[in-house]
């Protein structure tokens, strides 16, 4: 009666799943204690999640947020940037070319980028290692990074086996990591509740959309099961039907 109440009040159905969760912890403790001689949340079943569809950052979005630390200003003029904006310029390309996800791009050793193969080698969840390859911005922006950016924020600190590093030398974390994509958006005037996971999703659906294959993007994703990546498919078909709908003369 109370769970059915829940539900005819529209709650989310990770809240009813809670709160079952609960009931059942204290009916539980109930039958322990000998206050009752059975448990009738034994019978309950938790309610199946509504899957959710993984968040692409529109193109326009993305080309605003991957201008904020590029080498040209709105006129086209060269910028002379410091070290940490050639570092940011250099993650956040890193991330849309190639979906990694934070934790894998602070991470990222020295030795796992391969400028001359354009590719680079993380190492995903559960200990997995796996290559992928990256686009030529990518890799001209990294470039760049390790070659005027990275030595200079090294000065003083000795070296470091880390790609990313921070001011002091370190390898750079996820949460300064989260924080500059955060301070990112603000300056491209961008939706503010964007995620570094979100490049991922976009590098997905992006691809995806560009012809590659699922077991590709599988590969390249590091996802175990085929079925993680499959709901990128989605993403790309309700792009497809929007454009669907725009274009046909019939709407």
């Amino acid at each position: 009666m109370y769970l059915g109440e829940l539900d005819r009040a529209q709650y989310a159905k990770s809240t009813i799943n809670r709160r079952m969760s609960a009931l059942k912890g204290f009916f539980g403790w109930m039958t322990i204690t000998g206050l009752i001689e059975q448990n009738p949340a034994d019978v309950l079943m938790s309610m199946k999640k509504d899957r959710t569809l993984p968040r692409r950052i529109p193109p326009s979005d993305m080309a605003r947020i991957l201008s904020v630390f590029g080498p040209r200003d709105e006129q086209g003029r060269l910028r002379d940037r410091t070290p940490v904006e050639m570092r940011n310029q250099a993650l956040l390309e890193f991330l849309y070319a190639c979906g990694a996800r934070i934790s894998e791009a602070s991470g990222l050793r020295l030795t796992s980028v391969d400028f001359e193969q354009s590719q680079v080698r993380v190492l995903g969840k559960g200990s997995k290692e796996r290559i992928i390859p990256i686009h030529e911005i990518a890799v001209e922006s990294m470039g760049t990074y390790l070659h005027f950016g990275r030595p200079r924020l090294l000065e003083g600190h000795g070296q470091s086996e880390f790609f990313f590093v921070s001011t002091r030398g370190n390898s750079m974390g996820t949460d300064s990591m989260r924080k500059m994509f955060k301070s990112t958006l603000q300056i491209a005037g961008v939706e503010g509740s964007y995620t570094p996971h979100d490049m991922r999703h976009t590098f997905a659906s992006d691809v995806l959309e560009g012809g590659a294959d699922l077991r590709s993007v599988q590969e390249m994703l590091g996802h175990s099961s085929l079925s993680t990546t499959q709901i990128y498919t989605h993403v790309t078909a309700g792009r497809l039907l929007e454009v669907h709908r725009q274009a046909h003369p019939r709407g």
